[in-house]
């Protein structure tokens, strides 16, 4: 324990040194610039390879910010058509606009991108495609409240229609523990809950409709939610 404080304060007085000596100062400066001299070559290459990275960054965000902005501007049609249910023109365009999957071919790396890839999950949906649905579905991140959580919730659906309830169930759970709120939760927990029926799962059904009673009283759901919990209770203890 000496011998650490020994050095420490060793360190402090060579410190001092420097800032009480302007000799000392003024030799260290001379290593150091003997040292940059000697090796300029290695310096430079650091140094270019630096700024190269850091404009290589900012070139980089630039391009997929415009790149980003004309997506949204060649998007525009196809969530039109979208929303009119004309879903082969939302996916694949009209000839002379882009279709959804156009979008993401062109702009893969771009948020844009990667919203198309949840209309084309909602549109193979909507056409009973379910596989595709969940593939591009799968696809989409986003950190919205309400989109993100639909996402989750339509994969659940694409499995109802595959049969597969565990998966549909484990996915409207997602939706459901997705920023809770008492305005999409319940409609997520009912689904789970249905999933969980099918399954002949009453007590895990039984428990989503719970979580609605104790934690969204103010929810639509709220006055079903008592009665089917107490229909399966009678279920499951049958």
């Amino acid at each position: 324990m000496a011998k650490t404080k020994y050095r420490k304060k060793k360190d402090i007085k060579k410190g001092n040194e420097l800032l009480e000596s302007p000799e000392a100062l003024a030799e260290r400066l001379s290593k150091t610039e003997q040292y940059l001299e000697k090796n300029k070559k290695v310096v430079l290459i650091a140094l270019g390879s630096i700024a190269l990275v850091i404009s290589a960054f900012f070139l980089g965000r630039y391009y997929l910010t415009n790149q980003n902005t004309q997506a949204q501007v060649d998007m525009f049609q196809a969530v039109y058509y979208f929303e009119s249910d004309s879903l082969d023109l939302a996916l694949n365009g009209d000839g002379n606009n882009y279709g959804f999957l156009d979008i993401i071919d062109n702009y893969g790396f771009t948020e844009t991108a990667n919203l198309a890839n949840y209309y084309v999950g909602a549109s193979y949906l909507k056409k009973g495609e379910f596989e595709s649905a969940i593939e591009y579905l799968s696809e989409f991140s986003g950190e919205d409240i309400v989109v993100q959580a639909r996402a989750y919730a339509l994969i659940g659906d694409a499995n109802m229609e595959l049969n597969d309830y565990r998966t549909a169930s484990e996915f409207y759970n997602k939706a459901a523990e997705y920023k809770p709120n008492e305005f999409l939760s319940p409609m997520y927990l009912v689904k789970a809950a249905t999933a969980y029926e099918k399954l002949l799962e009453y007590e895990s059904a039984s428990d989503c409709f719970e979580t609605i009673i104790k934690e969204f009283p103010e929810s639509s759901e709220f006055q079903n939610a008592k009665k089917h919990k107490a229909r399966l209770d009678g279920l499951a203890s049958k």
